[in-house]
């Protein structure tokens, strides 16, 4: 089944061909040069570039596929969550395309999405497995008991893993994207130099919370400039993205245990991050866990884990009509 899948949950246009779990095309449009002058992404702006770009890029998407509209047979689109301008562009492009074709309309979560990119790399992955989706703006650990049904078994309270990421980078200086910038530079963590909380929360073993993490962090920074000295870039990023996957890990490896998981899987656009992937890695290997992470093109935002979802969303049953909306926020596990 060939679907055209679309993406517009933020700052990405892309557009799709897939066909079950083979990517036939995956263009993306991105706003990242735009946003780097604002150091984050303006919603407003976002959805303008989006209405300009998209008609190219599905264009573009059916060429390098090498089929016409005509061979399309379902439209799939990201509906939830996300920035409601950005998402409404894409949700109307597709019910407008999926009518004029006369194929169904599959509405798709954003998050779901992103573990099914984990399918298109992995053709043996298959449910039940454990997920840990971090991103910018989500950061869930969730069982996967089959390809549309989820259970969210902790998530963060406040801000995301991502975010925290940004956020910091920001306030060090570093250019937007900054979780990407952080990474990059990030040399050797030093505690002593730059002590981090690790945040704990009572009664919610598997749940995070990043905003004072967040917190200490910019605090470290203003204290510094506050008295004349210098913070070393390098080493405070890697202090902060140790911090981070030290909770990240201790949460996803408890769970892991607690419910019986050996099959794990990352995903989300921080499932890029160098340093998550080396330990999640060598995590997996002491314990004799399988796990699985997505390619590097695949972590980000883009459409081709959109139509990696939706064939599985299509046998479910789950098909949409005119009356579609966006929806800003959603859990994964909605029914």
């Amino acid at each position: 089944m060939k679907i055209l899948a679309i993406e517009s949950s933020c700052d990405e246009t892309s557009v799709a061909v897939v066909e079950e779990r083979e990517v036939l095309s995956n263009i993306i449009s991105t706003q990242i040069a735009e946003h780097r002058i604002y150091g984050g992404v303006v919603p407003e702006i976002a959805s303008r570039r989006h209405t300009e770009a998209i008609s190219a890029v599905c264009d573009e998407a059916l060429k390098q596929a090498g089929i016409e509209y005509s061979d399309i047979e379902a439209v799939a689109v990201t509906f939830a969550p996300g920035l409601i301008g950005a998402l409404l562009v894409g949700v109307n492009f597709a019910k407008g395309l999926a009518l004029s074709l006369g194929v169904p309309l599959i509405p798709v979560h954003h998050l779901r999405s992103h573990i099914a990119a984990n399918y298109i790399a992995h053709k043996d992955l298959e449910p039940p497995f454990l997920c840990l989706l971090v991103s910018g703006g989500n950061t869930v650990i969730a069982e996967v008991t089959d390809y549309t049904k989820f259970k969210i078994l902790g998530g963060t309270r406040d801000d995301a893993a991502g975010e925290c990421f940004d956020k910091t980078a920001r306030c060090m200086g570093l250019e937007y994207p900054g979780g990407v910038t952080l990474d990059k530079i990030a040399t050797v963590s030093d505690f002593s130099k730059y002590p981090l909380p690790f945040p704990k929360l009572s009664g919610s073993e598997y749940d995070f919370s990043f905003s004072g993490l967040k917190t200490a962090v910019i605090n470290q920074i203003h204290n510094a400039s506050q008295k004349g000295i210098e913070i070393d870039v390098p080493v405070l990023c890697a202090t902060v993205r140790e911090r981070v996957c030290d909770m990240l890990i201790a949460n996803t490896f408890r769970a892991a245990e607690e419910f019986g998981y050996k099959k794990i899987a990352v995903a989300g656009g921080v499932s890029a991050n160098s340093e998550l992937r080396r330990r999640m890695h060598e995590e997996c290997e002491k314990r004799g866990f399988k796990l699985y992470y997505p390619p590097l093109k695949y972590c980000g935002d883009n459409a081709a884990m959109v139509g990696a979802q939706a064939i599985y969303e299509y046998r479910d049953g789950n098909i949409s009509g005119s009356d579609l909306n966006a929806t800003a926020t959603l859990p994964i596990d909605y029914r």
